[in-house]
């Protein structure tokens, strides 16, 4: 327990870090922009509490609203993300997983899972993020677009990200 503790801190960190330096200077024609940060909501383990999860998302965004001087719209987001999350977790799991700490990452859970899981959440937190930062239908289309290759760029840095640790699973032959 204490080695997942420490290694979701050094996650936290690294990640906030690339955020904040890296990938806030990023951006397509300011209609693209990466949000790889999500990866700590995505890669917490499986059985940690609904509320401790919820908080863990809420201060995960709240220091990301820090760095880019939004009031609130990471938070919101990152918390629209853990409900998107709980409800995935709970479709696509079985009981005996839903109840370990085990971490949802893609050596672990397979490609094909993993890719849905990552870019059905990236899509809902990028949805709810660009939604409530324009909060009107003026621009619904330029809207739109950014939603959309937002998600699409920051999946794939997701991916990126994910292949460089890449472990694979561990079969045991009953041999």
């Amino acid at each position: 327990m204490g080695r997942i503790l420490v290694v979701n801190i050094i996650r936290f960190i690294v990640l906030v870090l690339l955020q904040v330096a890296l990938f806030k200077n990023i951006g397509y024609y300011n209609v693209a922009a990466a949000f790889p940060y999500i990866l700590i909501v995505f890669l917490l383990p499986i059985g940690i509490p609904n509320l401790f999860l919820f908080i863990l998302a809420f201060l995960t965004g709240l220091t990301i609203d820090a760095f880019y001087d939004s009031v609130g719209l990471h938070a919101a987001s990152c918390v629209a993300l853990v409900l998107y999350r709980i409800f995935f977790h709970k479709v696509t799991l079985e009981v005996e997983m839903k109840e370990s700490f085990n971490t949802p990452a893609l050596g672990a859970m397979g490609t094909k899972w993993f890719l849905s899981y990552v870019f059905f959440g990236t899509l809902i937190h990028h949805l709810t993020l660009f939604l409530l930062e324009t909060f009107s239908f003026s621009n619904f289309f330029y809207t739109l677009a950014s939603i959309i290759l937002s998600s699409i760029f920051t999946v794939c840095i997701i991916l990126l990200m994910s292949l460089l640790v890449y472990k694979r699973k561990s079969r045991i032959s009953n041999i």
